[in-house]
């Protein structure tokens, strides 16, 4: 797409992402009003005020000598207004850099927390298609746009527009035309600026894309990092890195050459202006009869504006960049979220825990228009009731847990919990009800004990223990130095899969929610482990409702009922003596398992 047709869609973004910058700095309305007026009053006295009373002062020693008895008489009303002028003018100085700090720490903090939310309660789908290391440059991109914009605006642009108003009122008087002139010049150059501040700022949106790329394959490549390792891949992920470095330079040359052409532009510009100004300074007493301290006011006055508008270029140039920079996570915060609460949704309440899948169809949101793994798909689970669900890889049973826990919602039929409908319910009710332990353990970089009590934070010391010693990873556990205080790494690192594992099992038990969602949750154990906490989770899951993936059949065997699914669809259900025996789908898994496959063709 060119950059012409992105065009529209650059100006909306920018629109949204300033609505949101205004959003949070309305939170703090007197620290705005404070930055505006002091960056007003700053800019009029201390520039300003300071070089009209320095033209009085002029003006009064050329009018006639002064004996040397009379200067503190006739100059010490100019020496006190300075004095005054330039007190107030560096207490206007601080109280600026006061409401500059009250605006970014407040919006640093409710920005975070708007990044955060969102993220958070995006589907799963969402986070499944996209890096989680550019997810966090983005909010950071996101809030240092702000606060880089405050910068900018408190100042440089304000500071500016106050200068262009000082000058033209206090010079009309003196020189209506010199102000025409002046005005129509400073017209131009806004006009030039603003033409090309539109055209370069979809290119500091590529910038800040390329470098969020470049975060995400920086990212990706250390939290695999042992993938790279014993693979021998570090030259490839450096090729990769590499590829997206210098993409992200060349977008960063070809943004720097256009402020560069535009830089050029701008320059000559302040170049005529100044031209413009000497001749009138020159001139003007001869042909206007001008004051010297007037000329000299004027030319002040005239070059502290130029000044300000030399650095136009770099003060747009930063506007680019912070809008640049926000631009890829205000894309995000108005991405419509997969799954969302229905206003005023109640809580779930589990008093028995009966499951019913009714009539589902689902298909993931990124999937072609007829790739549904589910068509009108029926199971009934009571409340209590142990089920295995197993099957080839691809049946769909680890889907059908993630729809269970609402991780994605289905496109038709619905899925009722006690009779309630899960999609009218909150998200947060329905997942408190459901302790669920997948293949992969989900452990934070915390302690031991913050990631068992992560369901139940206000457990006791006795508590966590129990459910430990219940998963079989006490023992363990009380082995390391700190015990449960040990920091377990970035997902875990610092602990065998096995241990981490068992850890995940005892946040499951700790849980004690209605229902129990097993994902192979035993596969990363050995033998020993397995048996031990096998145990535990048939104490777990005595009277709750419990839903069982497995690949290894002897998990499931001993639950109260099997479900086996083939394609999206239920082909057999049944005992684990019923299905071994049906000569199906299960019996060929079974004996292909146990042995009995090979002992059969012997």
């Amino acid at each position: 797409m060119s950059q012409r047709a992105n065009a529209p869609r650059d100006r909306a973004t920018v629109r949204r992402t300033l609505s949101w910058f205004w959003w949070v700095t309305k939170k703090k309305p007197f620290a705005t009003f404070m930055a505006v007026f002091t960056s007003v009053a700053y800019t009029a006295l201390l520039t300003y005020a300071n070089t009209w009373i320095m033209g009085l002062i002029v003006d009064r020693v050329q009018a006639e000598p002064v004996a040397a008895a009379d200067v503190v008489h006739i100059f010490a009303p100019y020496v006190i207004a300075l004095l005054l002028v330039n007190a107030i003018g560096q207490t206007c100085s601080k109280l600026q850099d006061w409401s500059v700090m009250q605006l970014e720490m407040n919006g640093n903090y409710h920005l975070a927390r708007l990044c955060f939310d969102t993220l958070s309660n995006q589907s799963m789908t969402f986070h499944t298609s996209r890096f989680g290391g550019s997810l966090v440059s983005q909010t950071s991109r996101f809030m240092s746009g702000y606060t880089g914009l405050v910068d900018v605006v408190v100042y440089s642009l304000i500071p500016t527009i106050a200068s262009i108003i000082c000058t033209l009122v206090t010079l009309l008087p003196v020189s209506p035309l010199f102000v025409v002139i002046l005005f129509t010049l400073l017209t131009v150059y806004v006009v030039v600026a603003y033409t090309m501040y539109q055209r370069i700022l979809p290119l500091s949106a590529a910038t800040a894309k390329a470098q969020n790329k470049l975060s995400g394959v920086l990212s990706d490549a250390v939290t695999n990092i042992l993938a790279v390792k014993t693979y021998g891949r570090e030259d490839y992920e450096r090729g990769l890195f590499d590829e997206a470095d210098r993409e992200a330079m060349d977008a960063e040359r070809i943004s720097m050459n256009a402020m560069m052409r535009r830089g050029a532009m701008t320059s000559t510009l302040i170049t005529i202006i100044m031209f413009v100004t000497s001749i009138f300074v020159t001139g003007g007493n001869a042909w206007f009869g001008i004051s010297a301290g007037t000329l000299v006011m004027m030319f002040s006055f005239t070059y502290q504006l130029s000044m300000r508008f030399n650095y136009v270029n770099s003060m747009l140039a930063r506007m680019n960049r912070a809008v640049g920079d926000a631009a890829e996570m205000t894309k995000i915060l108005d991405e419509p979220r997969l799954v969302e609460d229905a206003p005023n949704a109640p809580d779930l309440v589990v008093t028995e825990g009966a499951i019913d899948f009714s009539h589902l169809a689902f298909r993931y949101h990124d999937a072609a228009e007829d790739d549904y793994v589910f068509r009108d798909l029926d199971l009934h689970v009571p409340a209590g009731q142990r089920v295995g669900l197993v099957g080839r890889s691809g049946s769909g049973k680890t889907t059908l847990t993630k729809l269970l826990l609402r991780l994605s919602d289905v496109q038709e039929g619905r899925i009722l919990v006690d009779r309630q409908d899960i999609s009218a319910c909150t998200q947060q009710s329905l997942r408190r009800q459901v302790a669920y332990v997948p293949q992969e353990a989900l452990l934070f970089h915390r302690s031991i004990r913050e990631n068992i009590a992560y369901g139940r934070p206000d457990a006791t010391e006795e508590e966590i223990r129990e459910a430990a010693r219940l998963a079989n990873a006490l023992e363990f556990i009380d082995k390391l130095p700190r015990g449960l205080d040990t920091m377990v790494g970035e997902r875990g690192v610092k602990l065998s899969g096995g241990q981490r594992q068992r850890v995940a099992i005892a946040r499951a038990i700790l849980a004690d929610a209605p229902i129990l969602v097993l994902d192979e949750a035993t596969s990363a154990l050995d033998s020993e482990s397995e048996a031990a906490v096998q145990g535990a989770l048939e104490n777990l899951m005595a009277g709750r409702t419990s839903l069982v993936v497995a690949h290894r059949l002897s998990t499931v065997a001993s639950l109260d009922r099997i479900v086996v699914l083939e394609n999206g669809d239920i082909v057999e259900d049944g005992t684990h003596q019923e299905l071994s025996q049906a000569g199906g789908v299960y019996e060929t898994l079974w004996d292909r398992q146990s042995g009995a496959f090979l002992e059969g063709e012997d």
